[in-house]
């Protein structure tokens, strides 16, 4: 097995690298700027030089940061080219060499008007640029026959914490008071998703045809006020300001507008039916991805390293 890797900067794809040199899996996963999909010939060489038995495109616009949500509303073209024309171009490389491609995307080709967690089967119907770039890339990924499409939670990770740094940094600076989005989600850590893609890997790896959309997300379902408030209290063993403020603490929702959903929680029974992956629970990884928040720095002074982006302020 030869894995090759695309959006191998993303959070996701740093915990999947992690795992492959640790079970010494061999893998490309050469950097971004190699994958402009206004030159599919140079995609195409990368590809077939590297001779993969499997292609993972884990690039997306928001990978790293979800205040790129709303970015993508006035940044169209940029989101187009990475989460629609660059699978296109990849599911198209991939048919040409007979190779299997699995594709992550995401809950936002959904409406998030339904009140259970949505499965593969409902019907899709994106709300903004976001999740139509992502819907045309899912429809691109198909083209291909060999195809698996997995479509994950709400991410945080080791690599992904900005909107869980900020909603520290804004209790503390609002004395407890933190705005939060009146929606529903499935936390899912990164690490969790890296393992579950790789099962989905091997499997395939064995001839498995196993061909289609998944979804996965971690265990329990969260309102996000309801998320925040285990941010805030995990934080309060490192922090000593958020400590005194526990018993003020004020996490007031706002309405959801689009293009943001307000329920995009996702069902995982197919996948674990398919491939026998458990969900797991997301716990203590939320409070260890808190405590690398507070890393070489003094934990009674209750700070947060300032070289680490937050969603409101990264690029």
């Amino acid at each position: 097995m030869k894995l090759f890797i695309v959006g191998g900067n993303s959070p996701t794809a740093k915990d999947l690298i992690e795992v492959l040199r640790k079970r010494r899996i061999r893998f490309q996963a050469p950097p971004d700027k190699y994958f402009d999909p206004s030159d599919p010939v140079e995609i195409a060489k990368l590809v077939t030089e590297a001779e993969p038995t499997q292609l993972i495109n884990l690039a997306d616009f928001i990978s790293t940061n979800h205040s790129a949500l709303r970015r993508a509303e006035t940044t169209e073209d940029r989101c187009y080219q990475i989460n629609s024309r660059l699978p296109a171009v990849l599911s198209e490389v991939c048919d040409h060499l007979n190779i299997p491609i699995i594709h992550l995307s995401n809950a936002y080709v959904f409406d998030g008007i339904k009140k259970l967690g949505y499965n593969e089967n409902d019907d899709t119907n994106p709300q903004g640029v976001y999740g139509l770039a992502s819907l045309q890339g899912e429809r691109a990924i198909r083209q291909h026959q060999n195809h698996i499409v997995i479509r994950s939670g709400w991410l945080f990770g080791k690599k992904k914490k900005g909107l869980i740094k900020s909603w520290i940094r804004v209790a503390k600076k609002n004395r407890g008071q933190v705005p939060v989005t009146r929606r529903r989600l499935s936390p899912t850590y990164t690490g969790h998703l890296a393992k579950a893609i790789l099962a989905v890997i091997q499997q395939v790896d064995c001839d498995a045809s196993v061909w289609g959309t998944y979804h996965y997300s971690d265990l329990e379902t969260k309102r996000e006020i309801e998320f925040v408030e285990q941010v805030i209290k995990y934080a309060a063993n490192d922090d000593e300001p958020i400590y005194q403020l526990l018993d003020s603490i004020n996490i007031v929702e706002q309405d959801v507008h689009a293009p943001e959903i307000f329920n995009s929680t996702l069902s995982s029974k197919k996948i674990f039916d398919t491939f026998g992956i458990k969900q797991k629970s997301w716990h203590g990884d939320l409070q260890e991805v808190i405590k690398t928040l507070y890393e070489g720095v003094y934990r009674s002074a209750g700070a947060v390293p300032e070289n680490e982006s937050t969603e409101s302020d990264a690029a």
